[in-house]
């Protein structure tokens, strides 16, 4: 045992779960006696692929890694009749018990069994639910995502905090595969929504940011999949949340296949209550399966495809903005009071006994600029607006007069188009006009339309040497977005972007059967996903100068740091933004996978052992804010749109980043044991040991904190900021090394 553990240090292998089953049990007489050197064999239903073993000194078989499918299991012995017993359903990590009691008789005769597929698992402790192809295309699926589904099992919490509309900034978005899919980042059994483990056909499919599924195969070429929520075997590692396992279908000796299209439309839809016309909604989900032989008995195939086309008018919901009087002529005396009764022109606060404190010109640079525009002495100090009493006047009503004693600055709540800036005035255009009866806009009709491509071939061979498999997966999509808010954008129309990707899955599988009692599972896997979030559209091409805005090195202005993507300004008010949106993430993300995971039968003991070794790369190209961006909050005269057309924004953004290359190392090694004490008792322990290395940059370009240090590598950097290959200073700052010992008794 200690010798096979020591082997494995030399494998470049990973301790990621089989992708199949096993089937033991023991081959006994008609009074309980135990048959030894009984010929025991598994026939696979669908490819006729046999395997075939003899029973040990007490009368025990296993197969050790049976692929998941339908067998036919036949058990002979001399003087015996030959037992049958068909239908055995294999699941993924499933753990099979099954005695054979032969009777006396001729060959000639037979005993034959029909499978009920309902069994007690008996030997395994892990507690989670398999979910077959019949049962996910049987229910109506909108989407077609088997993540959608993951809810069903005790313990998953069936919503997420993580959405395609969440705003992450610079460097992190949402990523839905195939565009629009859940990535299946939701908690199981409280642990944290990025803790599960996603595989398919043995091989890590986590998307390395969100830590979401990064493909979804098709629904109709998956052949299950199981969701252990908790009890995992020690071959179970790195996650904390759930393992989540997919097996695809394979190709059999008889040559199957379907077609299927999903239509939904908006026919029979009624209009959103809040938008004044019924969003368009048309979407075709459509593609088929084929399988069959290559060689019957030995070579199959398998290959799916699935397109989705969809458009989709997206709801607004009602957005509060400026009324015509408000745009045309600055007189905001149409505005509804709010919650304490005042205009909110000029509101910032209230204090006692229900008097308006109003807000005031911050210094003496904004007082100079708006006598300079308005032709009359404006203070610092001086209110803007007051719509009713103040400490100062708390007898007086609302401001009439810009004398600096005892009026405001707009008297009777108009600020005059002479004070408005050029910019404020231009980007005008691209603020709606209110559509609805209660000042708001609204609209649906603005679509999302999405591209979605996505197939994938399996190739199974039965040989002489073992059983071998390829599998290759690749999605292609693309989406325009009306409203690309989680990219900094706009939430009115005419700003749209554009958002692609692709995943790509590679897997290489060698299966084999090392004599009666010990078996052995390879798998490489390479996983590309590649992502380009929020391309800018609409409004591009618009020159800041355009726009009103000084712009060029040497200006108190702008510098345009993306030229190609220069548009309308970014502005930022408290119920909407207009403009091209700030953000752009380019993404790829890389994963290759070894793993070896090698079984073996000694007595009662079945014992197995695996390692993990999978090098992760996230490139990152994070075009943040890169024209600036503005936002207008009231900060100056209490009024957003106010402070737009004056220039004075509550704040003002601009960036340049450097592209970003994150480097991740994992490797695991496990050590189990299923220990059948008697028929009636089964323990299960094992040992893992993970070393999960931190994150680290390809060009150190990962900085640190270390007091009254000065960086060699930067040494115009502030003391104490320190990069990797400065003295002391590792690429990553901690290594880890866990070991974890799993036990259960069933």
């Amino acid at each position: 045992m200690i010798l096979l553990f020591v082997a494995l240090l030399f494998l470049a292998s990973a301790a990621r779960a089989g992708v199949g089953g096993r089937i033991s049990g023991t081959v006994k007489d008609a009074t309980g006696a135990v048959i030894l050197k009984a010929t025991v064999s598994i026939t696979n239903a669908e490819t006729g692929v046999r395997q075939l073993l003899t029973t040990d000194d007490n009368g025990a078989f296993s197969f050790l890694d049976v692929q998941v499918g339908r067998y036919d299991l036949q058990a002979t012995a001399d003087g015996f009749r030959p037992y049958q017993r068909t239908g055995i359903i294999v699941d993924a990590n499933s753990a099979l018990k099954i005695d054979a009691v032969l009777e006396v008789g001729a060959r000639s005769d037979a005993v034959t069994v029909v499978d009920n597929q309902l069994h007690v698992d008996t030997t395994s402790t892990q507690i989670g639910e398999v979910i077959t192809s019949t049962q996910m295309t049987a229910v109506p699926l909108n989407g077609r995502s088997y993540t959608d589904l993951l809810a069903l099992q005790p313990g998953v919490v069936p919503v997420t905090s993580i959405t395609s509309d969440t705003v992450q900034d610079v460097g992190a978005s949402a990523l839905s595969p195939s565009g629009d899919l859940n990535p299946g980042t939701i908690s199981i059994n409280g642990q944290r929504e990025f803790a599960n483990a996603f595989i398919v056909n043995g091989s890590d499919v986590e998307e390395d940011v969100n830590m979401g599924a990064a493909i979804i195969p098709n629904l109709d070429s998956i052949a299950e999949f199981r969701i252990i929520t908790s009890n995992f075997d020690a071959e179970y590692g790195e996650f904390s949340g759930g393992q989540i396992n997919v097996v695809t279908k394979s190709g059999a000796n008889a040559f199957h296949g379907d077609l299927f299209e999903f239509l939904r439309n908006t026919n029979l839809d009624a209009r959103n209550y809040f938008s004044p016309t019924r969003g368009a909604f048309d979407q075709n989900q459509f593609g088929g399966t084929v399988g069959g032989p290559i060689r019957k008995n030995k070579i199959f195939f398998f290959a799916d495809y699935q397109g989705t086309r969809s458009t989709q008018g997206v709801d607004t919901g009602q957005i509060p903005v400026p009324s015509v009087q408000d745009r045309t002529t600055g007189n905001f005396s149409d505005l509804q009071p709010n919650s304490s009764g005042f205009n909110p022109l000029g509101f910032c606060a209230v204090a006692a006994g229900n008097l308006e404190i109003p807000c005031v010109v911050s210094g003496p640079n904004i007082a100079s600029t708006l006598s300079n525009h308005l032709g009359y002495t404006v203070t610092a100090g001086e209110p803007y607006y007051f719509s009713g009493p103040t400490q100062q006047h708390p007898a007086g009503g609302a401001c009439t007069s810009n004398n600096p004693a005892t009026g405001c600055v707009f008297p009777n709540a108009t600020v005059p188009t002479a004070s408005w800036i050029a910019p404020g005035t231009n980007l005008l255009q691209y603020i709606p006009a209110p559509n609805n009866s209660n000042g708001t806009f609204s609209t649906s009709a603005f679509n999302q339309n999405l591209r979605d491509d996505k197939g994938a071939y399996r190739l199974d061979a039965n040989t002489r040497f073992g059983l071998l498999s390829a599998y290759y997966f690749l999605d292609d999509w693309s989406q325009n977005n009306p409203y690309p808010v989680a990219q900094g954008g706009a939430n009115v129309p005419g700003f749209n972007a554009l958002y692609t990707g692709r995943a790509q899955l590679l897997d290489l599988g060698f299966t084999k059967t090392l004599g009666a009692a010990a078996a052995n599972e390879f798998h490489f896997s390479y996983l590309r996903n590649s992502v380009d979030l929020g391309k800018p559209v609409g409004g591009v091409g618009v020159s800041l100068a355009s726009q009103g805005f000084q712009v060029g090195p040497g200006t108190p202005g702008i510098v345009p740091l993306s030229p190609k993507t220069e548009g309308v300004e970014s502005v930022g008010f408290n119920s909407y933004t207009i403009g091209t949106n700030t953000n752009e993430m380019n993404q790829v993300g890389n994963t290759f996978q070894w793993l070896d995971n090698f079984s073996k039968v000694i007595g009662a003991h079945t014992l197995k052992f695996g390692g993990e070794i999978h090098y992760d790369q996230v490139n990152v190209n994070a075009i943040a804010q890169f024209n600036g961006s503005f936002l207008f909050f009231g900060t100056e005269t209490g009024l957003d749109f106010a402070d737009f057309l004056l220039g004075l924004p509550s704040q003002y953004n601009q960036s340049q980043l450097q592209p970003f290359y994150g480097r991740n190392e994992y490797a695991g090694l496990y050590g189990q044991d299923s220990w059948r004490i008697n028929s009636r008792l089964t323990l299960n322990y094992g040992l893992r040991w993970d070393r999960i290395e931190p994150w680290y940059e390809k060009y150190n370009q990962v900085a640190t904190f270390v007091p009254g240090e000065q960086s060699v590598v930067f040494p115009g950097a502030p003391a104490g900021i320190v990069y990797p290959t400065d003295p002391g200073v590792p690429r990553t700052l901690r290594l880890p090394e866990i070991a974890i010992l799993r036990r259960a008794s069933g």
